[in-house]
């Protein structure tokens, strides 16, 4: 008996311990690795991916995108939409203070807005003005907790846009200005404030320990950013093999983007690998323009030619699936219908080069060496494609050179990538789009535009979803493009780190996070 009550005790001493490791400890450095240092310190302009990840730990937006690319509140507890929907009233969280302790408000929030606006440097300003779907016509504040936005038209993108990590709608206190309206000083309302910014070497943040947060469940940058770290200190390491041997050392704490092919090095040196479903979208772009490329049963050859389960296998080690929609499996628009597409078929593909007439004339498949994943890409394509009798020869060009291109339409296929977008509509803007004005568009067909048309208006998920599998029907019977897959999301993190989340954007969050 005293034998069971001691393994009984034993057993319950290390549920405890084991417990106790699970719960968030408060203190500590989590350093995070950015491979450049930052472009400023003012949301929305002169910006790019490294600022964003840091200026997004300290400002807030009304509203987030969660993990799964659905829209959530920030700053905005609640919203509603008008009858007509062309107006969204936002109600702001009780009690938010900004970092120099002054309360939040609706007019900080229109403030901030007015600023953007006015600046010619905010990238987003024509998906705003009319000019790229949305059309602001005003921003009001008639009480402390309330903002509402007016649009000229219902839309189905303003909250994914006012959502949008890139464009960086953001809220900053009016005093981050100096009295010529020159930017001074990054006065936020997050769970971290700026501490010392050293150029080309680290971004040192506090947390805000009189910092409210929201009482909706984190997920991505929306919900609660509860902070248990003392500092984030974002530390600046440009080369990859500096930055692992550093995770190794446990100088750094977590490092995004990581390459598949090392993670079974980072594991092996007990370091644990997050991966996550993407956003970034590899292609196989086809002009079909070109009079050889637009005959369909020549691209319906190509498509079945191509074995992209093992492109995505050999490129990612098995972490993506293919997928050829502009649909993401990170989304909540997701659905396993899109997952459908010509099977790969060889032989389906000779007899189809037969029907169209093909003669063995040459095609030629531009790629670049900057990026090693759209070469490595080019070379998989073209093996399979001249195992069907395809005469396609590699032409590989400087990334300016083949981007040129791209943007004069001036090719017959192209290896590509695209940067990850936050909604769909967004994705397919990336290739559908009138042709006549945008040489770069690989689709301009009439029906597929009209759907897109009406996909960016409708604020309606469930129609939205409709509207994206029509087109990837369509799509999947035109083949102007050919999606491969989507690139994964891969963080590493020490063993001491606990609460890190990797997510489709791959964006480090460090809010959530503590060590131990």
């Amino acid at each position: 008996m005293k034998r069971m009550l001691v393994a009984a005790w034993l057993c319950a001493l290390l549920v405890t311990q084991a417990f106790a490791e699970q719960q968030p400890k408060p203190g500590g450095v989590l350093t995070v690795r950015l491979n450049s240092d930052i472009r400023s310190l003012e949301p929305g302009v002169n910006r790019d991916t490294n600022t964003d990840n840091v200026l997004n730990h300290i400002f807030e937006g009304l509203v987030a995108y969660r993990a799964d690319m659905s829209v959530g509140g920030a700053l905005a507890e609640s919203w509603s939409v008008s009858d007509d929907g062309k107006a969204y009233r936002f109600v702001l969280r009780d009690g938010i203070k900004f970092h120099n302790g002054a309360p939040l408000t609706s007019a900080e929030v229109k403030w901030s807005w007015s600023r953007l606006q006015a600046n010619a440097g905010w990238q987003c300003r024509n998906v705003f003005d009319g000019s790229q779907g949305v059309k602001v016509t005003d921003v009001e504040a008639p009480e402390p907790r309330i903002v509402i936005y007016r649009l000229e038209k219902p839309s189905g993108m303003f909250l994914k846009q006012l959502a949008n990590i890139q464009c960086a709608v953001l809220v900053s206190h009016p005093d981050s200005v100096d009295a010529q309206g020159q930017w001074r000083t990054p006065i936020g309302s997050g769970p971290f404030k700026l501490a010392e910014w050293k150029h080309d070497q680290s971004i040192d943040l506090d947390r805000v320990t009189d910092y409210r947060p929201s009482d909706a469940s984190a997920s991505g940058y929306a919900g609660a950013r509860i902070a248990y770290v003392d500092r984030v200190r974002f530390s600046i390491i440009p080369d990859d093999s500096a930055a692992r041997a550093a995770l190794r050392t446990n100088a750094v704490d977590v490092i995004t983007g990581v390459s598949p092919e090392r993670i079974a090095e980072l594991q092996a040196a007990g370091v644990d690998v997050q991966t996550a479903p993407g956003l970034g979208r590899d292609t196989l772009l086809i002009n079909i323009k070109d009079p050889l490329l637009a005959n369909p049963k020549l691209r319906e050859a190509i498509a079945v030619a191509i074995d992209r389960e093992q492109i995505a296998e050999a490129r990612t080690l098995g972490l993506a699936k293919a997928n050829a929609s502009a649909v993401s499996a990170s989304m909540a628009y997701f659905d396993p219908a899109f997952l459908a597409w010509p099977a790969y078929d060889p032989s389906r593909a000779s007899a189809l080069l037969k029907e169209a007439g093909y003669r063995g004339e040459p095609i030629k498949l531009q790629t670049n060496k900057r990026y090693s994943g759209m070469d490595a890409n080019a070379i998989l394509l073209q093996a399979m494609l001249s195992a069907v009798g395809l005469n396609v020869q590699i032409e590989t060009l400087d990334w300016a050179t083949q981007l040129d291109h791209y943007m004069k339409g001036d090719f017959q296929l192209q290896s590509f990538s695209y940067s990850g977008r936050f909604d769909p509509a967004l994705t397919y803007a990336t290739f559908l789009a009138d042709r006549a004005r945008f040489k770069w568009a690989q689709w301009d067909d009439p029906d597929a535009l009209e759907m897109l048309r009406e996909a960016m208006e409708t604020p309606d998920d469930a129609r939205r979803q409709r509207l994206f599998l029509d087109l990837h029907g369509l799509l999947t019977k035109q083949i102007p493009t050919i999606g491969l897959f989507y690139e994964p999301a891969v963080d590493a993190v020490t063993r001491h780190v606990h609460g890190y989340r990797v997510w489709a954007p791959d964006r480090p969050i460090a809010w959530g996070v503590w060590k131990g």
